[in-house]
């Protein structure tokens, strides 16, 4: 067991507006979240002097009185990433300032560690860089997608850019570049049918989500496939793999909703794994002016378009 001493946590401008369990358990790691809602149901754990609930939501200059707590030693440490993931990700960065931190994530690597995931994306970033600020996950790409990924360093930020994918969604640009079966039609350029979660799939169903995606056609190769750019303007789970499959054009590598004789097609030219790649986002940003990031195509899918399908 370790011994934590009491404290007093005054709130600042960053965090004032955030739920206290939030709050709580981002500043106190390695405290159990059964033992702060526990101790705030007590009355042990208290605001400005009072019993408060764990959805308060906190003010500036809000005093939060924390006990002294005896809070078990971790069994275990979280591994130490590869070397050469480590390394990979150093290499990722797109842009940095004060408040965010973007990368192009490598496809294949999951943003975050699972039951078969010793390490993600945000494991790896944290421990590359252990001290504060905290990166947190702004949105999030499957495991196989590559490119642009952002991470928010403030939770200002962090609020700010889920409050717009949550209400505003269409004002951030998100690009994608994809290479798709078959040659796709200049006249289709909107793709609206409305998605629906079943189990692990999404379908498309009248009764399902909104769901916008743009598409313009970025290259030709040969009458087999084409490289598209798609623009997202709604971001529903798995929703450019499912509107391209059902125009009939389904991505390259996709192992749920794409085509099996084309992806051994594609495989036989090198070409591995889903080739789908978030190239470029429009970030608008609190002070009104816009952060353009762009991821370059990965090279592999270079060396397979030159090469053909």
């Amino acid at each position: 067991m370790v011994l934590r001493p009491a404290a007093a946590i005054t709130v600042d401008d960053e965090h004032a507006g955030r739920r206290l369990d939030k709050f709580l358990r981002s500043h106190l790691k390695g405290v159990p979240a059964g033992l702060l809602f526990q101790l705030l149901r007590q009355g042990r754990l208290r605001v400005n002097g009072r019993r408060t609930e764990q959805n308060y939501r906190l003010v500036k200059g809000d005093v939060i009185e924390v006990p002294a707590l005896d809070v078990e030693t971790p069994a275990t440490v979280s591994p130490r990433p590869p070397s050469a993931l480590l390394e990979q990700m150093r290499r990722s960065v797109l842009h940095e300032d004060a408040d965010l931190l973007v990368v192009d994530k490598p496809a294949g690597m999951a943003v975050h560690r699972g039951t078969d995931v010793p390490a993600g994306v945000i494991e790896t970033l944290r421990h590359l860089r252990p001290g504060p600020p905290e990166l947190e996950l702004a949105h999030r790409l499957d495991r196989d997608t590559s490119g642009v990924l952002v991470l928010a360093k403030t939770h200002s930020m962090l609020r700010h850019l889920h409050e717009m994918l949550r209400d505003r969604e269409d004002e951030i640009e998100r690009h994608y570049l994809a290479i798709v079966s078959g040659r796709w039609s200049e006249d289709v350029t909107v793709l609206d049918a409305p998605l629906q979660r079943r189990a692990a799939e999404v379908v498309v169903h009248p009764n399902g989500q909104r769901a916008e995606t743009h598409v313009e056609v970025r290259r030709r190769v040969g009458n087999r496939a084409t490289l598209v750019d798609v623009r997202l303007l709604t971001g529903r789970k798995h929703q450019i793999r499912v509107h391209l499959q059902h125009a009939g054009h389904p991505i390259a590598g996709d192992d749920r909703y794409g085509d099996l004789r084309f992806n051994a097609l594609v495989e036989e030219r090198g070409g591995r794994g889903l080739h789908l790649h978030a190239a470029k986002m429009v970030i608008p940003l609190p002070d009104g002016t816009e952060l353009v990031v762009a991821a370059p195509m990965p090279g592999k899918w270079v060396r397979l378009l030159n090469k053909g399908i």
